[in-house]
C-alpha cells in the first residue's frame, strides 16, 4: 500500500506547499540507497544518472537489495515489485526531466566540486522556486554550492550514511546563507525517512568524515609503518572497540579513491598535515585498488 507524507516546505499568502517528489542526482553506492529509502517511503522518486550503463547497475542493486528484504519477511513481494517499477518508471539521463517539478532534490554525484557547482546552478534554473535542493557531499562547504545558485537560503547538507537503508543518523549541515525554514523542513523530510537528523556547522569534512578519515589514515600510516598487519588493525578495532567493522574494511565499502579525495580537500581547505592522505592509499588509488567496487583494495573480493 502506497504511503503518503506531507510535508509543509513553504508558505506564500498562507498556501501551503508539500513535499511530493524528491529527485536524486547519482545512483552510485550512496546514490541507490538514497532513492530506495526515498520511494519506500512513499515519495515519487526520481533518479538521474551519469549514463544508462549507470542506471542499470544502480536499479539493479536497488532491486536486489529490496528483494532480500522480501526474503528475510520484512517486505511483501508485491511492495519490492512496485517500488522497483516506480523507481524504473522515473529513471532517466536527463537532469532536465528527473529534477523538473521536484520538491526536494539530494545530490549524490562524486565529490568533485566543480562537477557538483555545476549541477547546483543546472537544478537552480529547472527545479521550482520553492524546491530545496540538498548535497550529499561529506567533504565540500555547502556554501560553495549556495552561492552557484540564486536561492542559497534553500540549500543545504543532506549528508546520508553507508549504507543509507540502515544508518539511522545524518548530518544536516547549515551553511551561513541557508534559512531557518530550510533547515526545519528538511530536518522533517529526513525524519520521515526513518532517519536521526544531527544539524552541525558548514566545515570541511563536517564532523563524521573529519573524524572517521583520520581513523582510517592513521591505520594506513601504523600499516606503513609495520606496527600491525591490515587484518590485526581491523581485529583491534573490532574486539577492542566494539565496531561492526574495522577501518581497512571500511576504507574497502567507501572506496579507497574517494577517502583519499576527501582527506586531500580537508588538507586543502586548513593546511593541516594529520589530512594529507597516507603514501599507501595515494599508490593504490593510481594502482586502481580501490575496494570492493574495484575488487581488489586491502583485501580482495570476487
Amino acid at each position: 500500500m502506497e504511503r503518503n507524507y506531507t510535508i509543509i516546505i513553504y508558505k506564500h499568502k498562507r498556501k501551503a506547499m508539500k513535499i511530493k517528489k524528491v529527485c536524486v542526482v547519482g545512483i552510485g553506492v550512496m546514490g541507490t540507497g538514497i532513492v530506495q529509502i526515498c520511494a519506500q517511503a512513499g515519495y515519487a522518486t526520481s533518479v538521474v544518472g551519469r549514463s544508462e550503463e549507470s542506471l542499470e547497475r544502480g536499479l539493479g542493486k536497488i532491486k536486489n537489495d529490496l528483494t532480500r528484504l522480501a526474503k528475510k519477511g520484512q517486505m511483501e513481494q508485491e511492495e519490492v515489485d512496485r517500488i522497483v517499477d516506480a523507481i524504473t518508471a522515473n529513471a532517466t539521463t536527463s537532469l532536465e526531466e528527473g529534477a523538473e517539478g521536484a520538491d526536494f532534490v539530494i545530490e549524490a554525484v562524486y565529490e568533485d566540486l566543480e562537477l557538483k557547482q555545476g549541477i547546483f546552478s543546472e537544478l537552480d534554473r529547472i527545479c521550482p522556486e520553492h524546491a530545496i535542493l540538498g548535497s550529499n557531499t561529506s567533504t565540500f562547504p555547502i556554501t560553495a554550492l549556495a552561492t552557484v545558485t540564486k536561492r542559497p537560503d534553500k540549500v543545504i547538507g543532506t549528508h546520508f550514511m553507508n549504507p543509507p537503508p540502515v544508518v539511522k543518523g545524518m548530518e544536516i549541515i547549515k551553511s551561513l546563507l541557508t534559512s531557518e525554514d530550510t533547515v526545519s523542513i528538511t530536518k522533517e523530510f529526513v525524519k520521515s525517512l526513518g532517519k536521526e537528523p544531527i544539524e552541525i556547522k558548514d566545515s570541511p569534512g563536517f564532523v563524521v568524515s573529519r573524524m572517521i578519515c583520520l581513523v582510517m589514515n592513521e591505520a594506513v600510516r601504523m600499516h606503513e609503518e609495520d606496527i600491525a598487519s591490515v587484518a590485526d588493525i581491523d581485529k583491534i578495532a573490532k574486539l577492542c572497540f566494539n565496531w561492526p567493522i574495522g577501518p581497512f574494511q571500511l576504507l574497502d565499502l567507501i572506496g579507497i579513491d574517494i577517502v583519499a579525495a576527501v582527506l586531500n580537500t580537508m588538507y586543502n581547505e586548513t593546511g593541516k598535515e594529520r589530512f594529507k592522505p597516507a603514501l599507501l592509499m595515494m599508490q593504490m588509488v593510481r594502482a586502481g585498488w580501490t575496494g570492493r567496487k574495484a575488487e581488489k583494495g586491502f583485501y580482495e573480493y570476487e
